[in-house]
């Protein structure tokens, strides 16, 4: 159903939406309107196209970031988390001294984000800033940690905002990207392609009353490179100690970097 050109096996998706061949200079702003489509339905959206997965998968990226259950200080990045499930996840598993910092550039996806973290009374360790990946709103080595979950496909030049994740963190500081990958079992492979062309537009249809969004996300999943590819991208922009975990057999997968 796919092919080496669908996905984007060099790393760069800057010219496409989904399938769709576009200026780079105009996908941002299509990927905007999806988000602001699907803003209100965003954790609705993650439970079809994973199966209810990405929870356990989240519940892999904190166990992965082990944030210190003391009160010493331990800041996070959490990007293009607009809805705020991972900083809350991180807060919670952290101690007193761990805080997150959500940084989205969907207003949409920020509102949803403020409500959930103000009904939670979260407010004094989550704060909120809009702001582009590829441009981050941030001095050099302010952040401890840095996560982005199914954020990072999205993005138009995927070099920049691995420069400027590796720029605003620490020396010492770690990177976590959690994200939908290229699945890696025989027969999994197909069923997966299955769910995702077939079932996935449909439930968006049925369940938010649009399908073209979620067609778009799926397609932004196969265009996305594939593991050791992105690994490469990660040494590229300057990370060490470079690995990843496949989840659910290459469905997602978990890619880690340090700072030295």
């Amino acid at each position: 159903m796919t092919n080496e050109t669908e996905l984007g096996p060099t790393g760069d998706t800057s010219g496409s939406f989904g399938f769709r061949p576009v200026e780079p200079r105009e996908r941002q702003g299509l990927v905007n309107e999806v988000f602001a489509t699907v803003a209100e339905r965003y954790d609705l959206m993650n439970d079809l196209m994973s199966g209810g997965l990405h929870r356990l998968w989240k519940d892999d990226l904190i166990v992965a970031l082990n944030p210190p259950r003391s009160a010493e200080p331990f800041r996070v990045l959490d990007l293009a988390g607009g809805t705020g499930d991972v900083a809350m996840r991180i807060v919670r598993a952290g101690g007193p001294g761990t805080t997150a910092v959500i940084c989205d550039i969907s207003p949409e996806m920020l509102e949803v984000g403020r409500r959930k973290v103000e009904t939670a009374s979260l407010t004094d360790r989550i704060s909120l800033v809009e702001g582009n990946a590829e441009a981050l709103p941030f001095a050099d080595r302010t952040f401890d940690a840095a996560t982005i979950a199914f954020g990072i496909r999205n993005v138009t030049h995927i070099d920049h905002a691995l420069a400027e994740m590796f720029r605003v963190l620490k020396p010492g500081g770690r990177l976590l990207v959690l994200e939908f990958s290229h699945v890696d079992v025989p027969v999994l492979d197909r069923l997966y392609d299955l769910f995702s062309f077939e079932a996935i537009p449909l439930l968006g249809q049925l369940a938010a009353g649009a399908s073209e969004p979620y067609r778009y996300l799926v397609e932004s999943i196969r265009r996305f490179p594939k593991q050791e590819v992105f690994a490469d991208m990660i040494r590229a922009a300057g990370f060490e100690r470079v690995s990843y975990r496949n989840l659910t057999g290459g469905v997602a997968a978990i890619h880690s970097g340090w700072r030295i």
